[in-house]
């Protein structure tokens, strides 16, 4: 199963999705110069049930949500789909509902990205 690996800028809060990672030794990205520190899903203290993704099959697709408010200054920016060889993403604006359907694979994670509270992961039956 591929993994999501997010890099976040603790000055900026830019984000980055991290292709392959670097193995030299001075291969650690760097934003306002600074290295960017790993994001890691559910390691937040906040809300879980407002924050994890939340699934519905629909055939042979899901259909996610996060059942999270969606305001200007606290929303779900993103939505990440991880498949055995695919990663796909969505982001979203605070006036749009964190909604998402892709093709059912077993064993797929889901994760939704909160603007304050980071990354939240859920591993689909």
């Amino acid at each position: 199963m591929k993994e999501l690996n997010l890099k976040k800028c603790m000055k900026c809060n830019t984000l980055v999705r991290v292709l392959e990672e670097c193995n030299c030794d001075d291969g650690n990205l760097m934003c306002c110069g600074e290295k960017m520190q790993s994001v890691i899903a559910n390691s937040t203290d906040a809300a879980v049930e407002k924050h994890v993704p939340v699934y519905e099959k629909l055939g042979d697709n899901i259909k996610i949500t996060v059942p999270h408010v969606m305001e200007e200054k606290h929303y779900i920016e993103y939505i990440f789909v991880v498949y055995e060889n695919e990663v796909i993403e969505k982001h979203f604006t605070f006036s749009f509902e964190p909604s998402l359907v892709v093709p059912y694979e077993s064993g797929m994670k889901i994760y939704s990205y909160c603007n304050l509270h980071g990354l939240w992961e859920k591993e689909v039956e």
